[in-house]
C-alpha cells in the first residue's frame, strides 16, 4: 500500500468529487471535501451519504468552503465544472504543497492542460467512467461503474520514471477503496472517446429529461448519435487523435447498456436550473470546428438548444 497520499483534498465536491471522495474516506484515507455551503454543513451534520448498492452507507469525511482546505494534502481531486477550472486552478496555486499531485477527474479535453498552465505540480487527466447523481445535500447516489482511465497529461513523459511511479500510486491508492483504475499510454485520445460519448448523449438526454437507455432504444435518436459522433471523431482527426467511427459507436452503445438509468450531468443542471459544462462538451466541437474547418452542424445544434433552455433561467422562464 502506497504512503505517498497520506491526505486527499477533493476540490468541488459534487457527485463525482463525493463519490471517489467517500470511497476514498471509508478505506481509512484522510479526505477533506471542498464544496459550498449546504454540503459541508450536511457533511459536518450527517457525514457524507452513500446510497450505493441498495444501502446508504454513513462516511466520515472532514468538509470545508474554504479553498484553503487543500493545504497539506499530498493529492488533489480537482471535480469543478469545466467553466470553473481556469479560475479554480489560479487560486488553487499558491496553496498547494510542492510536492503535491493533481488528479482532473473532469468532462471534457481542455481541463488538464488548463490546471497545468497555473500550478507547477504534476497534474495527471482522468477519464472517469461513474453514474452518480446528488440526491440531496451530502448524499451522493451511485448508479453504477466507477472505473477510471489515467495517463500522463505529456506522451512523451510515459517513459519517465517519476511518472510512471506517480501513476503506479494512484492505481494503489484506488484499489483500496475499492476503485479500478487502468493506466493508458494516450490517455489524450481517452479523454477526446469520452467527449465524444459525452457529446453523443449530455444535450439530448438534457433536453428530453430521459435517461440513456431511454435514448437509445429509439432509431431516430441514434441517427441523431451517429451524426454527432461522425462529427467529432472527424475533428479529433483534424487534431491529429485517430478515433474511429465503429469503435466509437461501440462505445456509445456500452454506455446506455452499462448506464441505463442514468441522467446526463446536464440533465441533472438543467432540473436545477444550473448553467452546465455545455461549452466544453457539444459547445468546444463546434467552437474547434469553426477553427478548423471541420463542419459540426449537429453539435452546433444542440449547444444552441441548450444554451437556449440556460438563457431563460434567470427570467424565470
Amino acid at each position: 500500500m502506497t504512503t505517498r497520499f497520506r491526505s486527499i483534498a477533493v476540490v468541488g465536491a459534487g457527485a463525482v468529487g463525493s463519490f471517489y471522495g467517500a470511497m476514498l474516506a471509508r478505506a481509512g484515507h484522510r479526505v477533506v471535501l471542498i464544496g459550498r455551503a449546504p454540503y459541508v454543513e450536511a457533511v459536518e451534520r450527517d457525514g457524507l451519504r452513500l446510497d450505493m448498492a441498495g444501502r446508504v452507507e454513513t462516511v466520515r469525511a472532514a468538509a470545508s468552503t474554504d479553498l484553503a482546505a487543500v493545504r497539506g494534502a499530498d493529492l488533489v481531486l480537482f471535480c469543478v465544472k469545466s467553466t470553473d477550472t481556469e479560475a479554480v486552478a489560479r487560486e488553487l496555486a499558491p496553496l498547494l504543497e510542492p510536492h503535491a499531485a493533481i488528479l482532473s477527474l473532469q468532462n471534457g479535453v481542455e481541463n488538464a492542460p488548463t490546471i497545468a498552465r497555473h500550478v507547477r505540480q504534476d497534474v495527471v487527466p482522468a477519464v472517469v467512467y461513474v453514474a452518480t447523481a446528488m440526491a440531496g445535500p451530502g448524499t451522493v447516489k451511485h448508479f453504477g461503474r466507477g472505473e477510471l482511465v489515467i495517463g500522463p497529461l505529456d506522451a512523451d513523459k510515459a517513459r519517465a520514471a517519476a511518472v510512471a511511479a506517480l501513476l503506479q500510486d494512484l492505481v494503489t491508492l484506488f484499489a483500496t477503496a475499492g476503485v479500478t483504475v487502468t493506466i493508458s499510454r494516450d490517455v489524450i485520445a481517452e479523454l477526446w472517446s469520452k467527449l465524444l460519448v459525452n457529446c453523443a448523449y449530455n444535450a439530448i438526454s438534457a433536453l428530453a429529461q430521459s435517461p440513456y437507455a431511454r435514448l437509445a432504444a429509439l432509431p431516430e435518436v441514434r441517427e441523431v448519435q451517429q451524426a454527432l459522433v461522425r462529427e467529432v471523431v472527424a475533428l479529433a482527426q483534424a487534431e491529429g487523435v485517430a478515433l474511429q467511427f465503429e469503435a466509437s459507436m461501440q462505445a456509445v452503445d456500452r454506455i446506455a447498456a452499462t448506464m441505463p438509468a442514468q441522467l446526463s450531468s446536464t440533465a441533472q443542471d438543467m432540473a436545477r436550473r444550473k448553467p452546465s459544462e455545455i461549452d466544453h462538451l457539444n459547445g468546444f466541437v463546434a467552437r474547434r470546428g469553426r477553427e478548423l474547418g471541420v463542419a459540426t452542424p449537429v453539435n452546433q445544434t444542440l449547444h444552441a438548444l441548450v444554451k437556449l433552455v440556460e438563457a431563460g433561467y434567470a427570467g424565470g422562464a
